[in-house]
């Protein structure tokens, strides 16, 4: 058995209170937080409906926590924004289950990775729809992101007995709870069903076989009510991510013993499971667990009452036409009425789609084909990206007409799904409101123009005028991103805008590189120094006539007529990021923490001359784990110019902060600042002139996100413990509304808060 500590966290949409850290003398603030509006963004890889309450349905995700769908707003509320950075690996959610007969309760399944470096994973359980959680630590890992992420439902509530909760893992066998999840202990009796790896594989095949080939582990959990009994209900089934062995198993004696269900199919690997209220076991199969590529796969229904097997495939896959079947959802309303979604289905014969079936599998109509129309306003972006990853399809228990299906950006609905019987064409609109799920791994907020501009991973970036709407227009065209890592504004003339990335679906294609002259308003795309130049961190000069980018695993390049031509600085070495002066076009700085310089141009980049940096803390070792000093892509060890002064510069190491005034001072620690994950400026507080400073880390102590009007000489706390938001990456204040600031988390968008 094993023994759980119990912690209780309250999840609040309320504004936030202001904490002081250190000596000052501000008053308390309260602040409003919000998403800023890019909507979806990431794998949201499983939808839960209650079977019993009406409107009550929850989200999973990936790395971006969980949701619960509020019907009033008609949008989706987060539930874990209170994570710690401590818990960020928690922001993996592997599984969801609900109590049949508690809408109230609900049991999350947390944990992000299962490799050895990362912490171990918790269930945590809340009695009042995910307002606040009980925690229970659990002896393994989780791997919300890892292969097999779509599959599901790993975790199940017994529908007569709510204390009694059953967790399938990936590595570690069947686990079993007894009193509503606070105790957790290993199902001794189940089989042995780890996937062994093929031995004489190279270590690159292995690491191949780990992502595209293994199983899993057990992705489903279901109990079959037809069994109850006053203690619970006495047949489970349980399917496991095994190809070529027996990877379904049940017990009629309420997990006392197990035995594999005879007569199933073994060429394929389950990737989801359902019981039908007629006995109907449903399963779809692929030869992978997903999202990595699937060759093959079909579906299957067996009859718990008669043992038989029936395959029920709708578009059989071949030689010609490799593709495999990702989910299967049935209607609560008949149990002959299923619908199932693809992988990998190709374009030739009509790439991805959904198959409906309305006789229990003796005939489909395929959804897609028939004919569809989709409403892209909630989330404009999306229009550029295809269908993909629907690992998840549900139809709504309580409307036949409303179905759900999941996708790499979110996923869409509708509400006439019956239109397919008819012969009429369906419609689908984006569902995720509410669901912020990107990355961003730069934020500009320019002196004018857009409130804000994000550089966002996968999805490329947005220039937002209007920070609770969704963009209108979408996401950066021409050239348009997969990845945008660096953004930046000519200080003195910020309608030029420069950003970097790499082109989608394109690769290297000589379009990584683009820029605006109307404050973002359209794009061109530029030369790039290299043909292999690609993502990397851009600056450009105060008065926009020089750009330095400095592309990945590349030396960094100036240009002076607009990306047209470019020069290498061979004296910075490669990876180094530069940065403008805010007052002075002439003048760039980098840094180099390993061996301690500072590096300065005096004539707009065609030359730098290195002075030791002599920081109190010492040099940052070569040889210290990347990670221990938070997450690469942060703001973190890096160099900034302060807007408005010439000179005066900070340096946010990931161990303190320190300030030099004037190329003529060396630079000095600030006190009681020991971890630092990003820094940025803001408009300066009313009847002082510096900038705000804002800083994500510890502050005598204290773990928060940070403010200070007075160049750091004392600091306030901004956030509370209920919006911590697990990793974050990216802090900067608006330099035009004093005390708005933005953050950039790792899997929870882009945030906006501001002094009530």
């Amino acid at each position: 058995m094993v023994m759980k500590n119990i912690f209780v966290f309250t999840y609040l949409l309320s504004s936030l209170i202001l904490f002081s850290c250190g000596s000052t003398s501000e008053k308390k603030e309260k602040y409003t937080w919000k998403n800023v509006q890019i909507v979806g963004g990431g794998f949201v890889d499983g939808i839960v409906f209650h079977p019993n309450e009406k409107n009550l349905r929850y989200a999973r995700t990936d790395m971006g926590g969980a949701y619960r769908w509020d019907e009033e707003q008609q949008r989706w509320i987060p539930l874990l924004d209170w994570l710690p950075y401590e818990d960020l690996n928690l922001m993996g959610v592997e599984s969801i289950a609900l109590d049949p007969n508690n809408p109230d309760k609900v049991f999350l399944a947390c944990g992000t990775y299962t490799a050895p470096d990362v912490p171990n994973g918790a269930v945590l359980i809340s009695s009042d729809r995910g307002v606040s959680f009980s925690r229970a630590d659990m002896p393994f890992k989780f791997g919300g992101n890892e292969n097999g992420r779509g599959n599901g439902e790993r975790m199940a509530v017994d529908p007569e007995n709510g204390n009694v909760v059953y967790l399938g893992t990936r590595h570690n066998g069947l686990w079993r709870s007894t009193d509503g999840g606070l105790n957790w202990e290993n199902v001794a009796s189940f089989p042995d069903v780890e996937e062994i790896m093929p031995e004489g594989l190279s270590e690159r095949e292995q690491r191949f076989w780990n992502w595209t080939s293994r199983g899993s582990g057990i992705i489903f959990v279901i109990f079959d009510p037809g069994s109850s009994t006053p203690e619970g209900c006495k047949t489970i089934f349980v399917g496991v991510s095994l190809i070529g062995r027996d990877n379904l198993f049940n017990s009629e004696d309420g997990g006392e013993t197990w035995k594999p269900v005879p007569g199933q199919p073994i060429q394929y690997r389950p990737t989801h499971g359902l019981l039908a209220k007629n006995g109907m076991l449903y399963l779809s199969y692929a030869n992978t667990p997903g999202p990595s590529r699937m060759t093959d796969g079909g579906i299957w229904k067996f009859n718990t009452k008669s043992s038989a097997w029936t395959e029920i495939t709708p578009d059989k896959p071949d030689e010609s036409k490799q593709f495999g079947y990702a989910a299967i959802a049935v209607d609560a309303s008949n149990p002959d009425v299923i619908i199932t979604s693809t992988h990998y289905r190709p374009h030739e014969i009509g790439g991805e789609e959904i198959f409906r079936s309305t006789d229990g599998g003796k005939t489909w109509k395929a959804v897609f084909a028939n004919g569809t129309e989709y409403d892209y306003s909630k989330a404009p972006y999306v229009q550029h990206t295809g269908i993909h990853w629907m690992f998840d399809i549900e139809i709504n228990p309580f409307n036949s007409d409303h179905a759900i299906f999941t996708t790499g950006f979110g996923g869409f609905e509708t509400f006439n799904l019956t239109n397919v019987d008819k012969g009429i064409p369906t419609n689908w609109s984006v569902y995720t409101t509410g669901i912020e799920e990107t990355v961003p791994l730069e934020l500009l907020s320019p002196p004018e123009g857009a409130h804000l501009i994000t550089a966002i991973g996968d999805y490329g970036g947005f220039v937002h005028w209007d920070l609770d709407k969704p963009v209108p227009e979408g996401n950066f065209i021409n050239p348009h991103f997969g990845n945008t890592d660096g953004v930046a504004c000519a200080e003195l003339k910020p309608e030029t805008i420069v950003r970097v990335g790499v082109e989608s679906g394109q690769g290297q294609s000589g379009r990584n590189i683009g820029w605006s002259n109307d404050y973002g308003k359209t794009w061109q795309p530029a030369c790039m120094p290299a043909e292999n130049s690609v993502h990397g961190h851009i600056s450009v000069s105060a008065n926009g006539e020089t750009w330095v980018w400095t592309p990945q695993r590349q030396k960094p390049f100036y240009t002076k007529d607009n990306g047209n031509t470019w020069t290498c600085i061979d004296l910075l070495p490669e990876n180094t990021r530069v940065v403008a002066d805010r007052i002075n076009p002439q003048k760039f700085y980098a840094i180099n923490l390993y061996d301690g310089l500072l590096f300065t141009s005096t004539d707009g980049a065609e030359s730098f001359y290195s002075t030791p940096l002599n920081l109190a803390k010492g040099l940052v070792s070569r040889d210290s784990p990347r990670n221990s000093r938070g997450d690469r892509r942060g703001g973190q060890d890096r160099i900034y110019a302060t807007p408005g002064y010439e000179n005066d510069l900070w340096i946010a190491a990931f161990d303190g902060l320190y300030h030099s005034a004037s190329s003529e001072l060396p630079f000095e620690l600030i006190p009681k600042i020991s971890e630092i994950h990003g820094f940025g400026f803001g408009k300066a507080a009313p009847g002082k002139k510096y900038p705000a400073l804002y800083l994500i880390g510890i502050v005598d102590g204290v773990r928060g996100i940070f403010r200070s009007n007075n160049k750091a000489k004392s600091w306030v706390r901004i956030n509370d413990d209920q919006h911590q938001w697990g990793l974050l990456l990216h802090i900067n204040g608006d330099p035009k509304k004093y005390g708005r600031v933005y953050i950039g988390t790792h899997g929870l968008g882009a945030i906006y808060g501001d002094r009530d």
